[in-house]
């Protein structure tokens, strides 16, 4: 089945790379035995996705993708494997989904007149203040 990006969008279940490890943590002794935790890989240049989506994941500054372009998301919080499964396509496409809107312009912007002179009205009476505290001269 297609993981849904957006409408426009999809990825093929044979672009995800999906291994299932032992996990650590609650369990008990389940967890010792079965191997309930998921691995995620995604490698970004080998993909489907269009070029405009490619370029922003592998500008972003993301821990979880690699120096060569793959992402690698670890799913271990719940205790079935196919939750954690179901855990880390989504992570997935929430981080494809992050890139889909362009980030806006900065539009550069300056202070206005009167906040300016305030500013500087302000910085004048602190100087006034502060040079009250000088020794006084009979």
């Amino acid at each position: 089945m297609p993981i849904l990006i957006s409408s426009h969008v999809t990825l093929a279940d044979d672009e995800v790379e999906l291994s299932a490890v032992k996990a650590s943590g609650p369990g008990g002794q389940h967890v010792n035995t079965s191997a309930t935790a998921i691995h995620l890989r995604f490698d970004i240049r080998a993909s489907s996705l269009p070029e405009i989506y490619k370029e922003r994941l592998l500008l972003l500054s993301d821990h979880r993708i690699t120096d060569e372009g793959v992402v690698i998301i670890k799913s271990r919080e719940h205790r079935s494997r196919e939750m954690n499964r179901q855990g880390a396509l989504e992570r997935l496409a929430m981080l494809i989904r992050s890139v889909a809107t362009a980030p806006k312009k900065r539009r550069p912007t300056r202070p206005s007149k009167n906040a300016r002179a305030k500013r500087v009205n302000a910085k004048v009476r602190r100087g006034e203040t502060k040079k009250m505290r000088g020794r006084v001269t009979h």
